[in-house]
């Protein structure tokens, strides 16, 4: 096989009820272009690993498994994953999604080569909650600006096709490697790509977003929910103060502050809820002039009393 024009880039762990249908998923892609899928598989402890060498088996130069004699988690396996791709394009799809259009990477790639100053390029999806099987498009605004990315991150990583030279310039510029506070490193990337590059989007629905019900971004805990919330705003304050001269963290902090009163004003304790929004106000004085605490706190009060507006 000669050198693919893009590198399909997919870890997976634990995956056995999933896999296959990513794969096939993109194995399915019409393309005038090489292409060619890279498994990260990082030591499971189910039948993943037997999935990806059968595949690697199927497909001997289309397929190609990248994996140690040890678990090395998820980031590690991510960039070495990264590294093993060979293309001038790198596309991401996680071994527990998958592509619903097989002119996906097509439609992409050409968007990318007509637009050379473009770094990245991704579309719409739907999620699949796997809980009970419902199947709910995604209704967000594509946003294409740094700005607005950094408090609504519309981009699913399974949507996403970039350049490798700018992944390779962003994970020397970040090291995501040195923020283990960081939850995921699929939002610092995108929002570096907005700061650094040119964002374009194709509308359609090309991708499905497989939500499980107790994964670290879609928690029933609410506090996991909470964390992973308090996480994204984390890497966005972070991404402003470096490429965005802090023009946006009173916006950012009010964003955090909202979304965790929000989820506290169904979950927990009044006492959580009082103790949560004392501490980002000690952090950030102007949000006592917010009305939307108040507000949450009524809310919640009504509810913990049992009464109905």
């Amino acid at each position: 096989m000669n050198t693919p024009l893009v590198s399909v880039l997919m870890t997976t762990y634990n995956h056995e009820k999933y896999l296959r249908q990513a794969v096939d998923s993109v194995l399915r892609q019409k393309t005038t272009f090489e292409f060619e899928l890279v498994l990260g598989e990082d030591c499971s402890t189910d039948s993943t690993p037997v999935i990806c060498r059968e595949y690697e088996a199927l497909y001997p130069g289309r397929v190609r498994v990248v994996t140690g004699s040890e678990n090395v988690g998820w980031r590690a396996n991510y960039r070495r994953t990264f590294d093993a791709c060979r293309g001038k394009y790198v596309a991401f799809c996680d071994g527990d999604d998958w592509w619903s259009r097989d002119d996906k990477l097509q439609r992409q790639v050409e968007l990318l080569e007509s637009n050379p100053r473009a770094g990245m390029c991704y579309t719409g999806f739907t999620n699949y909650y796997e809980a009970d099987g419902r199947s709910v498009p995604d209704t967000r605004e594509q946003y294409l600006d740094f700005d607005r990315l950094l408090l609504s991150m519309s981009v699913c990583n399974c949507t996403a096709v970039a350049r490798r030279d700018l992944v390779e310039v962003y994970y020397n510029e970040v090291q995501p490697h040195n923020h283990p506070e960081w939850l995921t490193d699929d939002a610092p990337m995108w929002l570096w790509f907005a700061a650094k590059s040119r964002l374009c989007a194709l509308p359609d629905d090309m991708a499905v977003h497989r939500r499980l019900p107790d994964s670290v971004s879609h928690s029933t805990a609410y506090r996991r929910r909470m964390a992973f919330c308090d996480s994204l705003m984390d890497i966005s304050e972070y991404m402003d103060s470096r490429y965005g001269g802090r023009r946006n963290r009173f916006r950012i902090r009010r964003h955090r502050s909202s979304v965790a009163l929000w989820v506290l004003s169904f979950n927990g304790g009044l006492k959580e809820y009082i103790e949560r929004w004392t501490l980002d106000m000690r952090n950030t004085p102007l949000l006592a002039l917010c009305p939307e605490g108040y507000g949450l706190l009524v809310k919640k009060i009504l509810f913990r009393t049992g009464l109905r507006l």
